[in-house]
Parts: C-alpha cells; sequence; structure tokens
C-alpha cells in the first residue's frame, strides 16, 4: 500500500480547496463609512478601502519581487515608489499549483501583506496588533483568503496576512546557499521587521505583535519561535493544528528536515528540471519557467534545519528548552485527521476490517506496535473511515499538540484549547464520504471569514466565533484570553471549545495519547 504518502498530501487540496478560496474584488464603490484611507508607509504611500467599521489595504509590499537573481535569495528590502499606490484589491498569491487558489498562481512578485484594521485611524492608544501565516503545507494557500474583519473590529486589533515564498520556491535545498532551504521562514520575518518599523502608520502596537498561524502556518510558528533571527519581532505566538512535536508517519504535516532531505530533494528538483548536470546549476534553475518549476516539485515542502536561521530542529529544541520565552495558546481540533482518511476513501481506497491491519502497518510499519493500535482503534463494520481518520489526528495532531504544550508550559505561560464542535461549517458544497466532525481546518470560519463568504452558522456556533474571537484577541492583548464575560479558562487546563459547551476538558485518554507517546 504505497498509496497512503502520495494521496495523503493531496487530500486537504481534494475536500478544502473552497475553504480558502481568494475572496472576490471588492466593490469600486466602498462603503459611505468614510472616504478612501491613506496610510504612509516607509517605501511609498498606499490606498486602501473604507468599510462598516474598519479599513483594509491588500497587497502592500514589504520585501522587493524575487524574481530573477533574487529568486532564492533572502529577502531584500521593497522598492519605493512614488505617487499613491492603490491596495484596494488582493494582489496574486504566491507561485502554487492549482488547488487552495483556484487555478493555482505562477506568480514571483508575491510578497506582500493585507491590514485590516478599525476604522478609527487614530485611537486613543496603539492597537495590539496579530500577524496571521496562513497554512497549506508550505506548498499552498494566500494571505488575502482570510477576511480578518470579524477579528479587528470585535477585539479592536490589528490583523496582518502574510503571503510567502511556497513550495520549491520556498523551501530548495542546496549546499552553500545562503537561505538553503527556509525562503519562505525568511520572508516570514521580513514581514515581521516590516511590521516593526510600519505598522504604527496602521494604529498598530509595534511592541505588542502577536504571531499566530493554522496548520503549516501554525509549525511556521513554531520554526520562528526557535529560530535566533526571531527574536524580539514577536512578543506572542498563536498555534492552531501545527504542533512542534511530530507523530510516527509524515506526510499528514510538514515537519522540518534536516540538511541531507533539503539537499537531496533539491538536488531531484534540478534533475527533474534538466539542470543538474549544468555548471551552473543554480543559474539554470532560476530561468526555469515557474510552470515548470510548480509541475517537478514535490507535493510537500519542509523548512531545512541546521540552517543559519534555524540551527535547530523545532521539535528539538521545544524539548530542550532553547525557544523564545514568550506566552503561547496552543490547541488542536477533536476530529483533525477526518479529512485525510476521506481523501484516501475519495481516491478509491476503502477501509474494512478484514485490510484495516495492513493500512495500519503502512502508517505503523513495526508489527508489534501496529498490532497495538489496531487493537486499540478496532473498525466494525462500515466505520473503517472516521476509525482511520481518528489514527491519523491523533497521533499527528492531538497528542503531538498536548506534548508541545506541556513542554512548553515548563518554562513559559501556555493556554491550551481543543476545537470540538462536531457539526461545524463544512468545507465543501459537496458532502464528504462519512461526517468529519471537527476536523482540519474547521475552527477557521470561526475567526475568519474564509474566501470573503458569509458564514452559514446556527446561533449557537455565532456564539462560540465571539467566543473565540474574544479569548483569540485578549490573548493578543495581554497574553491572557481571559475576561470580557467568556468561560474561565485556566492555564492549567484544555479548555473545550464548542458550540454546547465551552470549558474545562481532558483530551489525552479520548486521544489514546499514552500509545502514541511510546511510538518512534
Amino acid at each position: 500500500m504505497r498509496w497512503l504518502a502520495a494521496v495523503a498530501a493531496s487530500a486537504v487540496a481534494v475536500l478544502v480547496p473552497s475553504a480558502v478560496a481568494p475572496p472576490p474584488a471588492p466593490p469600486a464603490s466602498v462603503s459611505a463609512a468614510g472616504s478612501a484611507p491613506v496610510v504612509r508607509t516607509g517605501a511609498g504611500v498606499v490606498r486602501g478601502a473604507d468599510h462598516e467599521g474598519y479599513r483594509v489595504f491588500f497587497g502592500v509590499p514589504y520585501a522587493a519581487p524575487p524574481v530573477g537573481a533574487l529568486r532564492w535569495a533572502l529577502p531584500r528590502p521593497a522598492v519605493a515608489w512614488r505617487g499613491v499606490r492603490d491596495a484596494t484589491r488582493p494582489a496574486p498569491a504566491c507561485a502554487q499549483p492549482a488547488g487552495e487558489v483556484p487555478g493555482g498562481s505562477t506568480g514571483e512578485d508575491c510578497l506582500h501583506l493585507n491590514v485590516t484594521a478599525p476604522s478609527d485611524a487614530s485611537p486613543s492608544r496603539p492597537r495590539p496588533v496579530l500577524v496571521w501565516l496562513h497554512g497549506g503545507g508550505f506548498t499552498s494557500g494566500a494571505g488575502s483568503s482570510y477576511d480578518a474583519h470579524r477579528m479587528a473590529v470585535r477585539g479592536d486589533v490589528v490583523v496582518v496576512t502574510v503571503d510567502y515564498r511556497l513550495g520549491a520556491l520556498g523551501f530548495l535545498g542546496r549546499a552553500g546557499l545562503p537561505g538553503s532551504g527556509t525562503f519562505g521562514l525568511a520572508d516570514q520575518q521580513a514581514a515581521l521587521r516590516y511590521v516593526r518599523r510600519n505598522i504604527g502608520a496602521f494604529g498598530g502596537d509595534a511592541r505588542n505583535v502577536t504571531l499566530a498561524g493554522e496548520s503549516a502556518g501554525a509549525y511556521a510558528v513554531c520554526a520562528q519561535l526557535a529560530s535566533p533571527a526571531a527574536a524580539g519581532l514577536f512578543h506572542r505566538a498563536i498555534m492552531e493544528s501545527g504542533p512542534c512535536t511530530g507523530g510516527p508517519a509524515r506526510p499528514f504535516a510538514p515537519y522540518a528536515v534536516g540538511p541531507a532531505a533539503a539537499e537531496a530533494a533539491g538536488a531531484k528538483l534540478a534533475d527533474a528540471v534538466g539542470c543538474a548536470r549544468r555548471a551552473d546549476v543554480l543559474g539554470c534553475l532560476r530561468r526555469v519557467p515557474v510552470a515548470r518549476l510548480l509541475a517537478a516539485q514535490g507535493a510537500d515542502a519542509q523548512p531545512e534545519y541546521g540552517t543559519p536561521l534555524l540551527p535547530r530542529d523545532p521539535a528539538g529544541a521545544v524539548a530542550s528548552g532553547r525557544m523564545a520565552r514568550v506566552p503561547v495558546l496552543i490547541g488542536a481540533n477533536h476530529d483533525e485527521g477526518t479529512v485525510w482518511a476521506a481523501g484516501i476513501i475519495a481516491a478509491g481506497t476503502s477501509v474494512t476490517p478484514a485490510n484495516w491491519p495492513d493500512v495500519v502497518r503502512e502508517f505503523v510499519p513495526d508489527p508489534a506496535r501496529a498490532a497495538e493500535v489496531v487493537a486499540a482503534y478496532p473498525v466494525h463494520g462500515t466505520d473503517g473511515g472516521p476509525v482511520f481518520g481518528a489514527v491519523v489526528g491523533d497521533a499527528n495532531y492531538a497528542c503531538p499538540t498536548l506534548r508541545t504544550g506541556s513542554l512548553l508550559a515548563a518554562r513559559q505561560p501556555v493556554w491550551r484549547y481543543e476545537f470540538a464542535d462536531p457539526d461545524p461549517p463544512r468545507p465543501t458544497p459537496a458532502p464528504p464520504p462519512f461526517p468529519l466532525g471537527a476536523t482540519h481546518t474547521t475552527e477557521l470560519p470561526y475567526l475568519f471569514d474564509l474566501g470573503g463568504r458569509s458564514r452559514d452558522m446556527t446561533e449557537g456556533q455565532h456564539r462560540l466565533a465571539d467566543t473565540m474571537i474574544g479569548y483569540w484577541t485578549r490573548f493578543a492583548r495581554s497574553g491572557d484570553p481571559g475576561g470580557g464575560g467568556a468561560p474561565r479558562w485556566t492555564r492549567s487546563q484544555v479548555q473545550g471549545l464548542a458550540p454546547d459547551r465551552t470549558g474545562p476538558v481532558r483530551p489525552g485518554a479520548v486521544h489514546h495519547c499514552g500509545l502514541w507517546a511510546t511510538m518512534p
């Protein structure tokens, strides 16, 4: 069953492409809430759009376009411009295959960020800043997909969403290449430096920045916590569905790799595009059209550790305590893995009582340990999909998240949660092959309007969304999510987040974390 890695790597793209589709362009005439807002940044003046209660600035350059000789170079300062730059429409996404961004993108001039802030351009005191790193396995996604106006208005914060280089363009590994395997992470740091220099012009507080992300975005937050180069660029961290410590099987999460693996992947790419035998391999690679690179790159991408930007594997860094000592809010969803199981089943593979032991051995190669997993997660009748989803989610998300939280909590303030709405808004119009529950990405509509679409939620779900935005933004303001009349959240317990109940839960036994803790 060698299908597992190939299918799992694309399962989210199969089932949730529309969840993060870019929003439609704003109408030509903006809200009567005010005239078009204009802000002067260090590189030039930008004009955004004013809506009812909030302002948005799309496509603000935070670094120079990484094109030509700057492809696979560390980010350079943004190029200054004259006049007023229009920032009322999303900029093209960074280069990526079709999937989360419909039609994909071949754009390399993509190092932009988007700023959403309450309409009051001159608050009595600067507002907290939340910088959001999108997910997508380090191969897809766009900052403009996350409409943050509810968070900005309700939480009275400034939200910045960031585009960074993806796939081979963001994480090419090559010996002797400055920035090898970490260009996307370097872009994120460049965006944070831009925020430190310029966010005051948007009403934000450069001394109160929270770095947040989901999935690969959360793993990037973990990498930035472990990166000495990011020290002082942010003051709090939020990690959703992206733990620092890994499970027994990848491809379900984009953990970092060492130089040998990163450089082997880079060599494979060079060979695939006909550059491996050229005298100037890097020069040849820089001339390859983006579409050809995208066709030749792998289905996933991993940052490279053992590098100047990321000296240590983040998993080892969190275990040894060599991380930035900032407050952290971290959590996962109750049913993280069902989306991957559904993708595998949608691709034509069944999971039955008869073949379940074989499926598990693909996931856990050691026969004795695989037998333990089969005993802990029995398949009866037609429940193979949900059971397989539980194995994927527990091993790679739920239990590593609890472990990451525990390791961090030994040295710094940590707030832990589990999102557990059993029937959240579906990520796609088409029904999946079985109910997904609170699967990967399903907490996002509670914080953002994804793809510019309004949310189809019950009254209880709307209340939960307000509660979560309150928790997230109070954490960004002070490092403590408590207050605001919301259910009490203590650092000693995991906060369950569901429409019918928000309060302490004990997820370790439910997810068989005692079993997964002993897996290599």
